[in-house]
This record gives structure tokens, C-alpha cells and sequence, in this order.
């Protein structure tokens, strides 16, 4: 297998899983985690978030790898496209039905998700520019020796 289909394969295969993942609980029927109604709706309603956030993380990867232009723009629509496609086919499934709520929810996981990402990568920036400056010369030397 050549680089480029290798890491094809690497970049968009766990996009693809966790797509197939979602489409595959959606055509459960009658699909429910708890017995309390109440308690699994909000189960229900949190894994929504969490599932769609996860997928706009790994769209976000594929997209940035493959040089897109906002990766993130482009990966919570995509999710909130997913997530509609999503709800169209719970409504051919037993026991479950449409509904737009349900695709702001997915979408909001997304959002929720990637400002998780980008709050951690600022975070992680600002504490490795701290640890470096330049010198005169211009290469980057140490400030504080690193942690062990």
C-alpha cells in the first residue's frame, strides 16, 4: 500500500467507522439505555452530544491533515449534515422518529467539542512559547528545563 493511500486510510478510515457506528444505532428500534424514562432521555440526549462531538473531532483531523481550509468550519457543518442524514433515517426505523431538536443537539456536541479542542491547543501553545524564546540569532533556546 502506498503513503498516500496508507494515510488516506489513517486520516478518513476512523471518520468512516464512527459514521457507521452512528448509522448502526440509529436502526436500532425501540432504542433505549435505562429503564426511567425520564433518566433516558437525558442519557439518550447526552450521548447524542457525545457521539456527534466525537465525529466532528475526527472530521476535524482528516480535514486539517488533508490542508483544508477551516477544518473546523467545515467539520461541525459536515456533523450537522450527518447528524440531519442521521434523524431522515431514524424515521424509517421502528420505534424511533425524526426530529430537528435532536440535530441542534448534535450539533451543539459538535461545537461543544471542537471549543474543548481549540481551548486545549491554545492552552498547550501558550505554555510551550513560554518555555522558549528567541535569541539574536534567531533559534529558539530554553527558558525553564523541561519537567521530568
Amino acid at each position: 500500500m502506498s503513503a498516500a493511500r496508507r494515510n488516506l486510510l489513517l486520516e478518513w478510515g476512523p471518520v468512516l467507522a464512527w459514521a457507521g457506528l452512528i448509522f448502526w444505532f440509529s436502526a436500532q428500534p425501540n432504542l433505549r439505555f435505562v429503564s426511567n424514562e425520564s433518566l433516558d432521555l437525558v442519557v439518550r440526549k447526552i450521548g447524542h452530544m457525545g457521539v456527534f462531538g466525537i465525529l466532528a473531532l475526527l472530521l476535524w483531523r482528516a480535514l486539517a491533515s488533508a490542508g483544508a481550509a477551516r477544518p473546523a468550519l467545515v467539520a461541525w457543518i459536515l456533523t450537522g449534515l450527518y447528524a440531519a442524514s442521521d434523524e431522515f433515517h431514524q424515521g424509517f426505523t421502528a420505534g424511533r422518529h425524526p426530529s430537528p431538536i435532536d440535530v441542534s443537539i448534535d450539533c451543539l456536541g459538535a461545537a461543544i467539542a471542537l471549543t474543548m479542542l481549540f481551548a486545549a491547543r491554545t492552552a498547550w501553545a501558550r505554555r510551550r512559547s513560554a518555555r522558549y524564546s528567541s535569541d539574536a540569532t534567531g533559534s529558539a533556546r530554553m527558558l525553564k528545563p523541561p519537567s521530568t
